[in-house]
């Protein structure tokens, strides 16, 4: 199964977001935060989260770079344990099991979202608030391969300049 990871190019998810994924830390679209949300709440740092960010499983926070990875079943399981807990402690779900059912949801949208693109891929995804609710759209940006004219010493070694 794949899924993805924060990746950080810069600074800039430190200064936009206000709290910003921690680089390497697993995510998930997280757009069912802004589900309740209005025009007026979107400014900001919030309004930036809303924008662009993907959701940090560990943290909480906020990223705008996902890299698509493998993970191990093991991971998968304690995500979803964390990520249920939240839903119980921060979105009052009823228990923990009807908040499992909608974390494993949750994942299998990142995990499908993954599924079709190599390791290394990256994800952006852009939100934007309409009548029917938020709607997302994502955007996929393949892992180049290194070639191995951009490491070529062009030249000869028989040409030697003494």
């Amino acid at each position: 199964m794949k899924l993805a990871r924060a990746i950080h190019f810069d600074e800039s998810d430190m200064n936009v977001f206000r709290i910003p994924a921690r680089t390497g830390e697993w995510c998930i679209s997280g757009g069912f935060e802004f589900s309740n949300w209005t025009e007026g709440e979107l400014t900001g740092k919030a309004g930036q989260a809303f924008a662009n960010g993907w959701l940090g499983i560990e943290t909480f926070g906020r990223v705008t770079f996902v890299a698509v990875t493998s993970i191990e079943p093991g991971e998968h399981e304690v995500l979803a344990d964390h990520l249920a807990q939240h839903f119980v402690d921060i979105y009052g779900a009823p228990s923990l099991e009807a908040a499992r059912a909608v974390a494993l949801e949750e994942m299998a949208h990142m995990a499908e979202l993954c599924d079709e693109h190599r390791p290394n891929t990256l994800l952006t995804v852009e939100r934007e608030l309409t009548d029917a609710g938020v709607r997302e759209s994502f955007r996929v940006i393949e892992a180049q391969e290194a070639d191995l004219q951009q490491f070529a010493i062009h030249g000869s070694l028989d040409d030697d300049p003494h």
